[in-house]
């Protein structure tokens, strides 16, 4: 009963969240099975025909190149693009659901998106805080803590050098 109460708070509040920071807008959702999700990038995934942008992060590009901790290059767009579809996959039989009020100016979603109707994993933070993706503090700031803690542990993109993936689409776009 204890659990039960604890994940009804949970829900509760991120609800709440959502609607004082989105002006009173019109929350909707998207949600499909684990296996019906196509993983587009580090930050882009597929329902349906329906493109989802992860709010608030922003991952490594596909074809940018990362150093790791010991200085040798690899292509961190597409390993966080494995993280996340790993991140899907090792969740076979669950729902995806994003909460969403927009679309972006490439009429793809933008969503904080879940797996498990009770939003036990949060797929923005997980890709955040396990240094696959930073919190894209041009449009939030929700994800800079979990940013913090992949930097403090040297999670992911944070153990090497790289350049941050806004940066880089301006110099390689």
């Amino acid at each position: 009963m204890k659990k039960l109460n604890l994940n009804l708070f949970k829900f509760t509040i991120l609800i709440f969240f959502i609607l004082s920071n989105l002006a009173y807008s019109e929350v909707k959702f998207i949600k499909s099975t684990v296996e019906k999700v196509v993983i587009t990038d580090g930050d882009t995934i597929k329902i349906r025909k329906e493109k989802i942008r992860l709010f608030g992060i922003d991952a490594p590009e596909m074809n940018q190149i990362c150093n790791d901790e010991n200085n040798n290059p690899y292509a961190c767009g597409h390993v966080s693009k494995k993280f996340l579809a790993d991140l899907l996959y090792n969740n076979s039989g669950k729902q995806v659901i994003c909460y969403y009020i927009d679309r972006d100016k490439y009429k793809r979603i933008i969503g904080d998106c879940y797996i498990g109707v009770d939003n036990k994993i949060g797929i923005n933070f997980s890709m955040v805080f396990y240094g696959q993706a930073v919190a894209y503090t041009r449009y939030s700031e929700k994800y800079l803590d979990a940013q913090n803690s992949a930097k403090s542990f040297k999670f992911g993109i944070w153990v090497g050098k790289f350049e941050m993936p806004e940066e880089w689409r301006k110099i390689n776009k």
